[in-house]
């Protein structure tokens, strides 16, 4: 399915979700009838759909909708992406940024088409370690380059608000591809996306 925003909402599964919210209200101890919650149900298995939306979501169309033939090889930058998802674990929300770069082979992208790209992997039940692996081989596989490399770095709510919770921690993943294994291509996108450059 192309990218688009999500609006409409499965009937039966908003009805279904809808009353398993429902009970798990009720089970915690709360008046389902109370002014406050009696909708509280409903948009809750809305807002679950919209967060899991990118399980409806073929990542790779995404990107062959805009690849375009160029001469172009040097490293692409697109850092500080902004990504929001749902841990598997506790399913509690992760939050922070991606940055991706990659070299072209021939053919270059869309750039809005890499943020959306994360946005369709991070609207899963994820951990972390898979998200920016999941998003590298999509590019890599996709756009074929002579390089890939994604960071994320992420602050999880169930280590901030249960068990240890630290909530100053940030977790940080990496994975590289083609020549961003070697060292030097791989500390020139490590400095750039670290970098003010001052815009």
């Amino acid at each position: 399915m192309p990218y688009k925003n999500f609006e409409e909402y499965n009937i039966e599964v908003t009805e279904d979700v809808k009353e398993k919210f429902k009970s798990i209200i009720e089970d915690l101890g709360e008046d389902v009838k109370r002014e406050g919650i009696v909708k509280t149900p409903e948009r809750a298995a809305k807002a679950m759909q919209f967060l899991t939306q990118g399980y409806y979501q073929d990542p790779e169309e995404i990107l062959k909708s805009a690849m375009f033939k160029e001469d172009y090889d040097d490293m692409v930058i697109v850092k500080d992406i902004e990504l929001y998802s749902l841990c598997e674990h506790h399913m509690l929300p992760f939050f922070g940024k991606a940055h991706i770069a990659y070299i072209p082979n021939g053919h270059i992208v869309g750039l809005s088409k890499l943020p959306r790209v994360v946005d369709v992997f991070s609207r899963r039940l994820q951990v972390q370690e898979r998200l920016t692996h999941d998003i590298l081989e999509c590019i890599n596989d996709t756009l074929k380059p002579k390089g890939v490399a994604v960071v994320i770095e992420a602050s999880h709510m169930c280590m901030m608000m249960r068990g240890v919770q630290k909530q100053n921690s940030v977790t940080t993943t990496s994975g590289f591809r083609g020549q961003f294994e070697k060292i030097e291509t791989r500390t020139e996108f490590l400095r750039l996306i670290t970098a003010d450059l001052g815009y």
